[in-house]
């Protein structure tokens, strides 16, 4: 098996939410046929450039998951499992990418605000920006903005993506870029914000920078206005 071969099969495992040989897959009889970790594993033995797998395979396999979950043909724990096999492949290729001197394009601070226990959206976002070559802070969910602006405030962080899923904890974003504010944080760091009740007329009233529906919009974001 070439290179090309080996990196497409880690896109095509991605698509299929494979994360190791025993997992089933969408299509019929993939079980016990190698998957993301036996691949991506083989592929560094061989030599496969780490950051080819990343734009070739990872990424090519996200933008593919993601045609499919707008097409309606993937629901949210389809695109989880997906998200989850990339978590992993990066996870197995973080040391080869550093060795292979391919720079964190910057750190990201992600939270759901206080309040709010809903994670999904917000899990799958930091898999994809980690996938995407960005050094992701994960403080999980319902955390108290003091601790979201600390995190800020520690690592210098660029980037703050906040996730609601309430309209009630939505306002808890206000709360937090008033904090930055206050903290003299605010002119250093781009806020993007997503959660279903979130909106683009949201992000103008309090003061963020950027609105994302989805994790894949979030990328396009990283890609141009944030970048």
């Amino acid at each position: 098996m070439d290179n090309q071969e080996l990196i497409e099969k880690i896109a095509f495992n991605i698509v299929q939410g494979r994360v190791e040989a025993e997992d089933e897959g969408f299509d019929e009889g993939l079980e016990g046929q190698p998957a993301v970790t036996e691949l991506v594993n083989k592929a560094l033995e061989t030599g496969v450039d780490p950051k080819a797998m990343v734009i070739d395979g990872l990424t090519r396999a996200m933008e593919i998951v993601g045609e499919k979950f707008e097409r309606e043909e993937y629901l949210i724990p389809d695109m989880l499992a997906s998200a989850e096999c990339v978590g992993i492949a990066m996870d197995i290729m973080s040391p080869h990418l550093l060795k292979a001197g391919v720079e964190s394009k910057g750190k990201f601070v992600i939270a759901t605000v206080a309040g709010d226990l809903h994670d999904i959206g917000k899990n799958i976002v930091s898999i994809m920006i980690k996938g995407a070559g960005y050094e992701v802070i994960d403080l999980g969910a319902d955390v108290p903005t003091s601790v979201i602006v600390q995190a800020v405030k520690e690592n210098q962080a660029p980037y703050l993506g906040l996730s609601a899923l309430l309209t009630t904890t939505m306002r808890v974003m206000q709360e937090v870029i008033d904090k930055l504010k206050e903290e003299g944080l605010r002119d250093n760091v781009k806020v993007l914000i997503g959660g279903a009740p979130t909106s683009q007329a949201f992000v103008d009233q309090i003061g963020a920078d950027v609105h994302c529906k989805d994790a894949f919009e979030a990328i396009d974001v990283l890609k141009t206005k944030a970048a």
